[in-house]
């Protein structure tokens, strides 16, 4: 047997291995509890290394099956059509109110993090509908350097092949009716407005009120990630103690999912400083507390 060969077999193993894990995780379906939390966004905001501080806390199980580690499920965005049965697959077996791999420690928690849920134009309410009493972490990051970074991450995953200024030219063009269309049809699908949408994802004033609305603000915890990055051991201690956990020393500090490229082209971002600089102070008004961006910034020359 080849070495391409043997890939291919072991590739097909671990295919089949999934299925049949998570085809029990459907059949144990009621006896999983669901989210206690879901963090929600921002895309490119630090969900990942976020995600992975979260779960150094003995009281948060990971998701099932634990080898595979499944960061988000993207359920209420892409995967909506598979059921309720399917997304609870994903959660800890429980009886009693425990978590049956961990019998003996109370509180267990498990949660996930889909960063497309905060722009999706129906994630909020399928969520509100099945979890209303979930809780809700948002890591909002600077909207402008937001923005290139998710445009990087679209050419390193080649998606994108024009230039961040074309891009951002074309945005508008590209995500028109994409939204409505998600709305009108079900299981619908739009790599555009998931994947190419840079400065629609970072006008977060689009997507908030939208969740305010639904959820109580006692349930949602909101910080910067600029914030997050400078501390991550008082921010994760934050965000445990929104979760009812008692706190502890954060261990690990590497940053997950950062991806090294060119600083943005100067004159560019001072074009999005001026497109969101708007955004940002109202933004503040609506949150009632400053963020670490520049509500308007002009750079050296």
């Amino acid at each position: 047997m080849t070495q391409q060969t043997l890939s291919v077999v072991n590739r097909a193993a671990r295919e089949t291995a999934k299925q049949v894990l998570r085809r029990y995780g459907e059949a144990t379906s009621a006896a999983r509890h669901g989210p206690d939390f879901i963090i929600i966004g921002a895309k490119r905001g630090g969900t990942t290394s976020l995600h992975r501080y979260l779960l150094e806390h003995e009281s948060i199980h990971p998701l099932f099956p634990g080898r595979q580690h499944i960061k988000g499920v993207h359920y209420y965005d892409s995967n909506y059509t598979r059921g309720l049965r399917w997304y609870r697959s994903h959660f800890p077996l429980e009886a009693g109110g425990r978590h049956l791999a961990r019998p003996g420690r109370r509180p267990v928690i498990a949660g996930e993090a889909s960063p497309y849920y905060l722009f999706h134009p129906l994630a909020a309410e399928r969520l509100a509908r099945d979890f209303p009493d979930v809780r809700i972490i948002v890591n909002l990051r600077d909207p402008a350097e937001r923005a290139y970074s998710h445009y990087k991450e679209q050419v390193f995953l080649g998606r994108e092949t024009l230039s961040f200024e074309a891009a951002v030219d074309a945005e508008d063009g590209r995500l028109r009716g994409e939204a409505e269309r998600i709305v009108a049809e079900p299981g619908y699908r739009s790599t555009a407005h998931e994947h190419l949408s840079y400065q629609a994802q970072s006008r977060y004033l689009d997507m908030l009120p939208r969740w305010f609305s639904l959820f109580p603000r006692d349930q949602l915890h909101i910080t910067a990630s600029e914030d997050f990055y400078a501390d991550p051991n008082r921010h994760v201690n934050d965000i445990w103690r929104f979760l009812g956990l008692p706190p502890r020393k954060l261990v690990s500090r590497t940053r997950h999912n950062h991806q090294q490229a060119p600083a943005i082209d100067p004159e560019t971002r001072q074009r999005l400083l001026d497109t969101f600089a708007d955004h940002n102070q109202r933004l503040e008004e609506l949150l009632g507390r400053p963020l670490p961006w520049p509500a308007s910034k002009k750079l050296p020359r």
